[in-house]
């Protein structure tokens, strides 16, 4: 894959890619017009899918950071994302263009004020692996073998003014309206703040072996703080396969299950016992050992779970109270997904498509066990998923509304259903981790 040599920091150069990318969309847009004479609707609208996801990700793959980081959390939105959108975004968790060697020795010396061959044995400046905001490098220390992570110059600056960037456009597609509508962009940014600063990240790293590593089947790597700074974080380099590639060939269903279950406990003890949970549960954090064992990577991203936040979520998620009209109304206004100023129309709607949306996505929490490789529930999470998405309703209602803690936390939920499904796990103790 070709390197990259610079990255675009500056606002108004970063405004000026995205301004160009706008540009080929709308000519995609021309395209379309002209194809909807010559093909049917359903191939012209593939047509144009597909050129758009080609040109945004084209161009958010030079910017990388929040830009990209965006990208990646919307790869995981299968059911609401056209496919076309969904192949090129996920290219974001593992397969984008690396930083040159001359860029990672230079960012290297401005961190540690020397050559990386100074503080390890041996040090590839060629990565092994580039994503949203950071690449991987190999490097060896007294017959160790390390996996040094070097994040990309100018990524936590420039996070601030790619959010500004990408706020309208975000207004539009979700609809969000009203003065406090900013919550949701502040709880995205600081999150992206936290990302990026990596003495954060080893911290949080520890916290999260110690606390789960009597895990059943999951392993972790080590961390090593005299390698690390606020933008290089060194860990043991972990051997294995992309949870993503493994699930291409992978035959063995009991393996399936087994790893299936430890993903699942490392989540539930994590949000039920920890109150603090991995918020970024996408195949790229994910590898499988030669022992066929689960090994979780990179904690940057860790959401805390405030109590009066948790509370009516999982009391909202529980069989009595989505029977119970009354008191799933309760919880609704508590979790700010019915508001004081919502007018009857919009109370009725939201009422509605909540409590629907909720009686399917918990279904896996009214049974003790819990097939994730059975396609009817997803294939009626997706169908629901594009439903409201076209719902020409809801666009005409005040979109602002849930929680900021929703961002998060359905973000977690979201991608730990896709993984269990791409496991294709069967037989799955929902409440395991109370045992743990």
């Amino acid at each position: 894959m070709k390197t990259i040599d610079k990255i675009p920091v500056s606002k108004i150069s970063r405004a000026t890619k995205l301004v160009s990318t706008g540009a080929k969309v709308g000519v995609n847009y021309i395209k379309y017009y002209g194809d909807k004479l010559t093909k049917t609707q359903e191939e012209a609208k593939e047509r144009l899918n597909q050129n758009n996801a080609d040109d945004i990700y084209n161009s958010l793959k030079q910017l990388k950071g929040s830009a990209l980081k965006v990208a990646q959390m919307l790869s995981m939105e299968k059911s609401i994302l056209p496919k076309a959108y969904v192949e090129n975004f996920s290219l974001s968790q593992f397969s984008v263009p690396p930083l040159s060697p001359p860029l990672v020795i230079k960012t290297f010396k401005k961190y540690f004020g020397k050559h990386p061959e100074e503080l390890f044995d041996t040090f590839n400046a060629t990565s092994v692996n580039a994503a949203s905001i950071g690449q991987v490098h190999l490097a060896e220390k007294d017959g160790k073998k390390l996996a040094v992570k070097i994040q990309y110059p100018g990524v936590a600056e420039s996070i601030s003014s790619d959010l500004a960037l990408v706020k309208p456009i975000a207004i539009k597609m979700f609809n969000i309206r009203g003065k406090d509508s900013d919550k949701y962009f502040k709880e995205v940014e600081q999150k992206l703040i936290e990302e990026t600063n990596y003495i954060i990240e080893i911290e949080q790293s520890k916290a999260v072996v110690e606390a789960c590593q009597h895990i059943p089947n999951i392993i972790f790597p080590g961390y090593y703080q005299e390698f690390s700074s606020e933008r290089i974080i060194t860990m043991d380099f972990m051997k294995g396969e992309h949870l993503s590639e493994f699930v291409k060939h992978n035959q063995n269903q009991e393996l399936s299950n087994k790893l299936g279950q430890a993903l699942w406990d490392f989540y539930m003890y994590q949000i039920h016992k920890l109150k603090k949970v991995h918020a970024d549960p996408h195949p790229g954090n994910f590898l499988i050992s030669e022992k066929g064992e689960l090994i979780a990577l990179d904690f940057g991203c860790m959401k805390i779970i405030p109590e009066d936040f948790y509370t009516p979520y999982f009391e909202m998620a529980e069989k009595e109270t989505i029977n119970n009209p009354e008191l799933m109304k309760e919880k609704m206004y508590a979790l700010e997904i019915l508001r004081t100023d919502d007018s009857p129309e919009e109370l009725e709607f939201f009422f509605n498509m909540f409590h629907e949306l909720l009686s399917l996505f918990t279904e896996p929490f009214h049974n003790e066990i819990f097939d994730f490789s059975n396609p009817e529930f997803f294939e009626k999470v997706g169908e629901m998923g594009q439903k409201y998405s076209k719902s020409t309703e809801l666009r005409n209602m005040n979109g602002n509304r849930g929680s900021k803690h929703f961002i998060y936390i359905n973000r977690t939920f979201f991608g730990l259903y896709n993984l269990m499904f791409d496991l294709k796990a069967k037989n799955v103790k929902i409440n395991n981790f109370i045992n743990l």
